[in-house]
């Protein structure tokens, strides 16, 4: 059978290829023992290729389909790619092709299919759940979990959805072979994932060095330094590569500056359109661009057997999520160059990220409170429960996965099951991400070998020094940057679109609000100086949010100034207005009060609290209702239908605007011109 495997290896990885010791005792104890196992091995090793020579033989024996649950879509897409090439047909179902969804199940059904990829958060949809996964679970030859430190909650990337596939290995039937493979977990997690697995599960773990990967980190002075050093240095950097960013925002802002420098990048986020991801991928894959600047988007499991280096401007919250990442690089080459551009705004970034933790008691045991038996859609219950929505689905998959309750057709129910809130455990979370936060801090500071720091994170026995890293080997990087100018005016150029909201937020029938905003209500679309997650005046804005409340500082101002001057109003605003701050009152009446004398526009004066504009409201529903009413036209202000200026600090929601443009337009103002200085995101 170890010939069979080894051919099966050929097609898919070429004539010369060989299974690794560790490749056959996995392949062996799935096909022949049909046992559970755990393969933690780095990136690169080949992981993919058990599943599939797997696969290949268990298929020749007459078993049913492979089932793959993966997480990315890029990841996915390679897949199928590799599949094929051992002669595998591979199918996925995800949110890209919802179209082919009954065709797939068609294919499966009478056997033309080998392999099945899903994303974990299809095993909780009703129906899939209901009515494809148990005859998936009957007759599946092999089931594999890929990147499985995303089932552990120690993992860096704990994906509740991922808990689901206890659920899935619990309706096995006996004898079932089972995979799981992670490049990135620790002693701790891999525990974890081999104790959900079974408890005679088989780990086999390996050493965590990478031989063609060279680590370098290079402390630049300001966020323009190290956009410069991209714009001026990438080109030196072997063949093709990722440059990883922190935020969505940051992917467009880099990707465009170096484009304009004349190098050949796109930007690849969660939120790029998924025709571009499929073309940004071909492009890297095919190196008709220098990078993708990406975020962790494009991660795990992206295969580029030549990608040549791996840039993070900014750094990642943890170590083992730094080595996931450039763990793209050098898969299939020699040297690969590996580079960290830490700044002083990852700190906030990473607060940021750290604030969708699990909810406090109060919160989760509301949401318990709420739901009974008739399903609540996720909409209906944040007008209940003051969470965003991200966080609450997120909650909401947690309490699913513990039984205490259940998506279904229409929303969300509860189980009436006993849960407990284990606020020792999410403690413990919380404080080992802490941990790792430092952890990547010291790492950046480190006077000793970098691969070994980042080995030892990941609780490699045979971590030494690697003899190939920036403290190895005392090499320095050249910090010349003669396209600061550049860099200095592309961050320092002002304005970002603030969009209106256009319809009321669902289940707030008692404010007697629902649908659309009407026309005459809804404020035009706005500006804002930047945003607070941006590279460039998202650090001033930051600086000037987190101190005390003065008037506002001159460079901003300025800044402000060129976004009205670029803003290219259909007709001028014939006053301003400004918004009532709880937090900064000062800011806002004092830059009302500049633009006015400035633009020689009236000072109409601020809004009225006609009672406590209350703090909070994380959600839409939640925000609506603490500011609806909350606001009045000045007893002296006759407004002649004329367009206004409407100056506030901040927008997070967008609810206060709104809410501020309604009584606006109501009391007999023209158009209204939003104009903040910072969005949230």
């Amino acid at each position: 059978m170890r010939e069979q495997a080894e051919q099966h290896l050929r097609a898919l990885a070429g004539p010369d290829a060989r299974l690794r010791d560790d490749q056959w005792t996995a392949i062996d104890a799935l096909v022949t023992g049909r046992r559970r196992a755990l393969v933690v091995q780095r990136t690169g090793w080949g992981k993919s290729a058990v599943y599939f020579v797997a696969t290949a033989l268990l298929r020749a024996q007459g078993a049913g389909p492979t089932v793959i649950v993966s997480p990315l879509l890029a990841l996915m897409r390679n897949q199928v790619t590799a599949a094929e090439r051992a002669g595998i047909s591979a199918v996925t179902v995800n949110s890209s092709n919802v179209e082919q969804w009954q065709e797939v199940y068609a294919d499966v059904e009478r056997g033309a299919v080998d392999v099945l990829l899903v994303s974990p958060e299809r095993l909780n949809n009703p129906g899939f759940r209901d009515a494809v996964l148990p005859r998936l679970a009957a007759t599946a030859g092999l089931v594999v979990v890929d990147d499985a430190h995303c089932i552990s909650d120690w993992g860096h990337d704990f994906r509740p959805d991922y808990r689901r596939i206890r659920t899935l290995l619990a309706e096995l039937p006996p004898g079932t072979p089972v995979l799981a493979t992670t490049a990135t977990a620790n002693e701790r997690v891999t525990a974890d994932v081999a104790e959900q697995l079974g408890t005679d599960t088989l780990v086999l773990r390996g050493t965590l060095d990478r031989e063609s990967l060279h680590l370098n980190v290079l402390e630049l002075p300001s966020a323009a330094h190290r956009l410069a050093w991209l714009a001026d240095h990438l080109d030196d950097l072997p063949g093709s590569g990722i440059v990883y960013t922190l935020t969505v925002a940051a992917t467009d802002e880099v990707a465009s500056f170096l484009r304009s420098r004349g190098i050949p990048t796109a930007a690849y986020s969660g939120r790029t359109d998924d025709a571009e991801r499929r073309a940004a991928e071909d492009d890297l894959l095919n190196n008709r661009v220098k990078a993708l600047v990406a975020t962790s988007a494009l991660g795990m499991g992206f295969d580029k057997p030549d990608l040549g280096f791996v840039v993070h401007l900014g750094a990642p919250p943890s170590p083992i999520a730094y080595y996931q990442q450039v763990g793209r690089a050098g898969r299939g080459v020699d040297r690969a160059e590996v580079l960290l551009l830490p700044g002083a705004e990852d700190e906030a970034i990473w607060r940021y990220f750290a604030s969708l933790a699990f909810p406090p008691q109060e919160q989760v045991e509301r949401t318990l409170e709420v739901l009974g038996d008739k399903p609540l859609s996720t909409a209906a219950l944040e007008a209940q429960v003051d969470l965003r929505r991200t966080r609450l689905e997120t909650m909401l998959k947690v309490l699913d996965v513990d039984g205490a309750v259940k998506r279904v057709q229409g929303g969300w129910t509860s189980t009436g099951q006993a849960w407990t809130y284990d606020a020792e455990r999410y403690a413990r979370v919380a404080a080992d991400r802490s941990a790792e936060q430092q952890a990547m801090r010291e790492y950046a500071r480190t006077d000793g070998c970098r691969m070994e720091f980042l080995r030892r994170q990941l609780d490699d026995p045979e971590a030494a020094p690697c003899g190939r890293c920036d403290r190895c080997t005392g090499r320095t990087l050249p910090t010349e940057v003669p396209s600061l100018a550049a860099a200095q005016a592309a961050l320092g150029r002002p304005g970002v679109e603030v969009e209106p909201r256009r319809m009321w937020p669902t289940a707030v029938g008692e404010l007697g609000l629902s649908g659309k905003i009407p026309a005459d209500l809804q404020a035009h679309s706005g500006r804002a100086l930047g945003r607070l997650s941006d590279v460039g005046w998202g650090t001033r804005l930051r600086e000037l949010f987190a101190g005390p409340d003065v008037d506002v500082p001159e460079d901003v101002l300025r800044a402000v100034v060129q976004v009205l001057a670029g803003w290219g109003w259909e007709e001028r605003p014939a006053g301003v207005v400004a918004v009532p701050s709880r937090t900064r009152p000062r800011l806002v009446t004092s830059l009302a009060a500049r633009l006015s004398d400035l633009g020689r526009l009236p000072l109409l004066g601020t809004l009225q609290r006609t009672n406590d504009l209350r703090a909070g409201g994380s959600n839409s529903a939640q925000r609506l209702r603490a500011v609806h009413g909350s606001l009045a036209l000045p007893a002296d202000l006759v407004l002649d239908g004329s367009p206004v200026l409407l100056v506030d600090d901040r927008v997070d929601t967008g609810w206060t605007l709104t809410e501020a443009t309604r009584v606006l337009r109501s009391g007999g103002a023209g158009h209204v011109l939003p104009l903040v200085l910072a969005l949230e995101a």
